[in-house]
């Protein structure tokens, strides 16, 4: 095979990504929506298909860790980049956005309509995330926008803890608006590539607990979720203020370089 066409290691993981947000679409419809429309029980989202839909999500995070790091070890081949966002469009676009919209269709107190105007604007805010992220070169080790991967976990941790509709859509709209927003967040590497890699492990942890009602499941997803939510929002302060602290210490340097 011409060697732009030939797949590397890196572009192997990448195609797990693909594939695990394509099944979390599949447990998603299977488990949740189809017993929903037929009746078949209690209305409502179905404990074991929604964690085994987000722990597909959670796996997909993996392969798009590992495909970044290995590349970087490796190299890719030519497609590399056109494959990871494919598959990032489908894990962490297309996956989380039909979680919310099926959300919409089966929780008691949720307005379908509104929820699916809420589903295609994640669509839309990794879409638009994923194609200026080809675009625009990341300086400093920072991703500018939440990443589409927390942007994604955010979402469905959003959804399983159960808020008020309007509260619930009213989060889903801001994490929306974080992934397309100039909002710094710090890349995955070294010991924060193992942080995530464990935070990943163990919400795993948490949603298999509960999809098999361990003793306090519910809470400690819910727990779960609601770190899941503050990470989102503090990350960024923490990047903010590292970026002020350099900022200050340049100008000291300046103004000690000037001084006689």
């Amino acid at each position: 095979m011409p060697l732009s066409l030939r797949l590397s290691i890196a572009d192997t993981l990448t195609l797990g990504n693909a594939t695990c947000g394509f099944m979390a679409v599949y447990f998603t419809t299977t488990g949740i929506l189809i017993p929903h429309l037929t009746d078949s029980q209690e209305s409502g989202m179905a404990r074991n298909s929604a964690a085994t839909a987000v722990i597909l999500m959670l796996c997909a995070a993996v392969f798009d860790l590992f495909d970044g790091l290995v590349a970087r070890k490796l190299r890719s081949s030519p497609m590399g980049a056109e494959l990871d966002n494919l598959s990032d469009l489908i894990s962490f676009g297309l996956a989380p956005a039909y979680f919310v919209l099926v959300y919409g269709m089966v929780a008691d107190d949720a307005y379908q309509k509104v929820a699916a105007v809420g589903a295609i604007v994640v669509l839309l805010a990794v879409v638009l995330r994923l194609a200026r992220f080809s675009c625009v070169t990341p300086t400093n080790g920072m991703f500018q926008g939440m990443p589409s991967p927390f942007g994604a976990l955010t979402v469905v941790s959003i959804v399983l803890l159960e808020l008020p509709f309007f509260a619930t859509l009213l989060a889903i709209l801001g994490t929306a608006w974080l992934m397309v927003s100039r909002v710094e967040y710090p890349k995955p590497r070294g010991r924060s590539a193992v942080a995530m890699l464990s935070w990943i492990v163990l919400s795993m942890g948490l949603l298999a607990a509960w999809a098999f009602d361990a003793p306090s499941g519910q809470l400690l997803l819910q727990t779960g979720c609601a770190l899941q939510l503050v990470m989102g929002a503090v990350i960024p302060l923490f990047a903010t203020a590292r970026r002020v602290n350099n900022f200050r210490d340049n100008r000291r340097e300046a103004r000690a370089a000037q001084l006689p």
